[in-house]
Formats: C-alpha cells, sequence, structure tokens
C-alpha cells in the first residue's frame, strides 16, 4: 500500500496503539518486550503515569510562548541539569542532531574568538552526531553520508579510543574534540578506562575544547547520569536528547569553563526549543530517576544482564564480543545480523541492530527483575537459534 510519508525508513510490518511500562502493543492487540526503548528514548517506559499527568497539567497551562520572553520552567530545568553536571549554562533545542549541531557552531565561535580563520574539530571514526549537514559530517558513517555530499570539511577524523592518534595531532586551527562516552549507532563500544581522562589533559593543555555527545548515552542510561562521570574529568560542553524527555522533543547543548560565555544573544536561537511542555516533561523525567534510583538501578540490571549472556553465550563461536555499559549493551556476530529484528519481532521482542552485526539493547530503566530474566532468556533463544541455522556468509 501506497504511503503518503517519505520512505526515510524501512518501516517494520507493526504499528503501535498504546505502552505500559516496558511493554508495546500492536494494532492486532499484541504483546511486545520494549527492549529498544524508542533508541534509548524513553527511559521511563512507556505511558508513565507521572509524566502522563505532567504533559497533561501543563498542556492545560501553557504549551508555548516564545524564547524573545523568559520561560519558568526553562530556568529550572537549566539550573537541575547544571546541579547534576557540574556545567554552567545551557541551551534549548527539540533534537540530538541540534543539540550537536549548537555545540559545533559554539565550537566555530570559540575558534573565531581566537582569531582562527577555519576552525577544525576532531571527530571519532564509526561515530553518530546526527543528520543535519554540519552534524552528519562530523558523524564517521560514510554509509549515511552517500549523495549528500559535498559535506563540510573542517573536520579531522581519528581512532574512537586511540589517544596517541589524538596526540599527533598539530594542526593550529584545531578547536575542539567532538565524541561520545560510548558509541552507540557505532556498536555500543565504549573507549579503554583512562581515555576520557587523557582526552581531557591533552584539550586542556592544548586549549581544545571537549565536547560531549550523550545524546544516547546520557540521562542515566550507563548507570550514571553522564557518561563521563565513570571517570574524573568534566568537559566544556555536552549534548543531551533522547531520553531527557521520555519521547517528548527536546534537546540541549551544556557549557562550561571556555565554553561558558561562547554562545550569547543573536549567535544562536530555536523557535521551540525549551518551550515550557517540553521543559516541564523533562523536569518531571529528571524527578522520576531520582526518586526512583533508576540510574543506580540501571547499573545493577546491566551488570547482571552482561553476566547473563556471558553465561547463555558461552562457547557459540558466531559470538564475537559481549560488551556495555549500565542498559546500553552490545552483542556482536561475527557476520551482518539485520535479519535478528524480524526474528525477534515474530517472537514479541523489540530490538535493534547497529553497525551491521551488534544486536543493541537499550531496555527502559524501569525494567522489572521478572522482565529482565524475560528479556535475556529471549535474546540469548534468539541469537543461539538464529546462529545455528544460519551458516557463516549467510547472515543478512
Amino acid at each position: 500500500m501506497n504511503s503518503s510519508v517519505m520512505p526515510t525508513y524501512a518501516r517494520m510490518p507493526v504499528s503501535f496503539v498504546y505502552g505500559q511500562g516496558a511493554w508495546l502493543f500492536s494494532t492486532d492487540e499484541r504483546r511486545f518486550l520494549d527492549a529498544i526503548s524508542g533508541i534509548a528514548v524513553c527511559n521511563l517506559g512507556h505511558a508513565h503515569p507521572k509524566v502522563a499527568r505532567a504533559i497533561a497539567d501543563q498542556a492545560l497551562k501553557l504549551v508555548h510562548t516564545s524564547n524573545l520572553y523568559g520561560i519558568e520552567l526553562q530556568e529550572k530545568l537549566a539550573e537541575t541539569l547544571i546541579r547534576l553536571s557540574g556545567l554552567e549554562n545551557a541551551f534549548f533545542c527539540n533534537s540530538g542532531a541540534e543539540a550537536n549541531e549548537a555545540a559545533l557552531k559554539l565550537a566555530r565561535k570559540y575558534g573565531h574568538l581566537k582569531g582562527i580563520e577555519r576552525p577544525i574539530v576532531v571527530v571519532m571514526e564509526q561515530s553518530f552526531h546526527g543528520r543535519t549537514l554540519f552534524t552528519l559530517s562530523a558523524t564517521g558513517n560514510p554509509k549515511v553520508q552517500e549523495g549528500f555530499e559535498p559535506l563540510v570539511d573542517t573536520f579531522i577524523r581519528v581512532p574512537y579510543g586511540d589517544i596517541e592518534a589524538l596526540k599527533q595531532l598539530n594542526d593550529p586551527s584545531i578547536v575542539a574534540v567532538l565524541l561520545e562516552p560510548v558509541q552507540g549507532e557505532g556498536g555500543v563500544r565504549a573507549p579503554e578506562p583512562g581515555y576520557l581522562s587523557a582526552v581531557r589533559e591533552l584539550t586542556q593543555n592544548r586549549q581544545w575544547l571537549m565536547m560531549l555527545d550523550e545524546v544516547q548515552c546520557g540521562m542515566g542510561r550507563t548507570g550514571r547520569w553522564f557518561g563521563f562521570q565513570h571517570e574524573n574529568i568534566q568537559p566544556d560542553v555536552m549534548t543531551l536528547a533522547k531520553a531527557l524527555g521520555n519521547g517528548v522533543p527536546i534537546g540541549a547543548c551544556l557549557a562550561g569553563g571556555l565554553a561558558a560565555g561562547i554562545l550569547t544573544a543573536g549567535k544562536h536561537g530555536s523557535t521551540f526549543g525549551g518551550n515550557p511542555l517540553a521543559c516541564r516533561a523533562a523536569l518531571t523525567v529528571i524527578e522520576v530517576l531520582e526518586q526512583e534510583n533508576l540510574v543506580q538501578r540501571a547499573a545493577v540490571l546491566g551488570k547482571e544482564m552482561l553476566a547473563r549472556f556471558r553465561e547463555g553465550l558461552a562457547g557459540n563461536p558466531r559470538v564475537v564480543d559481549i560488551r556495555g555499559r549500565g542498559l546500553m549493551i552490545g552483542i556482536e556476530l561475527d557476520s551482518p545480523c539485520g535479519d535478528l529484528t524480524s526474528h525477534a519481532l515474530a517472537q514479541g521482542l523489540l530490538i535493534n541492530v547497529t553497525a551491521d552485526r551488534t544486536v543493541r539493547l537499550l531496555p527502559p530503566l524501569i525494567l522489572s527483575d521478572d522482565e529482565m530474566h524475560v528479556l535475556c532468556d529471549a535474546v540469548i533463544r534468539l541469537i543461539t537459534e538464529f546462529t545455528a541455522d544460519f551458516a557463516p556468509g549467510r547472515l543478512s
């Protein structure tokens, strides 16, 4: 059947009408355990009662005014994020791509203030930062860039996790380093302990901005509020979106240190960014995360799930690696395995495959112990059956 929607996604043959916690219910009344959370968005699951009530209450009061005027809830959200992160101020927008666009513009403005005519940002291989032309150019995935050339060419790309490659750079036009504390689209990859600290030391010594894309790994997903908090560092810039609003579109670019005073009146903006509805939703999300200790729970659940996967898939020659941080887990196979998503769907499970051959699991932080057991057993069974049924080279 023809659709009036542009075919920018290869959508799976299912539509959902309502959700409850970790579960989604389809138009044909089937139930699915959601192990992807809208791609790391619904950390509190679906239809969380406190978030739903807050959205409804705010919609009855005020949805939008304009950033031409003060927005009390935006001020409160900025103060809350600063308290949690240790940074100094925040710009609000509507998505992760917009948050990263703000960070890249900030870096470019920082360079011009230093007298650098063509500021350069160092980015990582296998990264993902968005689909605007600026963020697409920063992304380390040629497949998503194809067909949109010419790209913005003020980037230098180095291997992720390789501090020596960073140290060898000596271009005087470099102004910042942009990276993800955990690469999500790149296959759920975290660098070795100490890497972020080494990057922080290097950027401070060279007066480069350290900019962290926490769009996917932020807001408690890794077992800390933010991925950088696994090491004793403080970035200059951090971007957020996805789980910040639990599905209500909102993004944020936080700045501190050298970056805190760069974006001033008239230098950047957003019509909808930080409107009362989005900020009320985000404040409620943070309130629930704090009251229910869900950030700490993500750390505990993540460790148990990794242990169960490693035990349940031990000896499977097709499994290359099982890795993760908190409730951000990747199971890498030895060949592309995109078909696993449809196999999982048929069994009432929503998963995702990223970087061609890594099963990515991003379950909601409100996952119960029983649901965690169901999820682990289902994924172990799914991968075991799938790798037994398909000979090497036949996975697709």
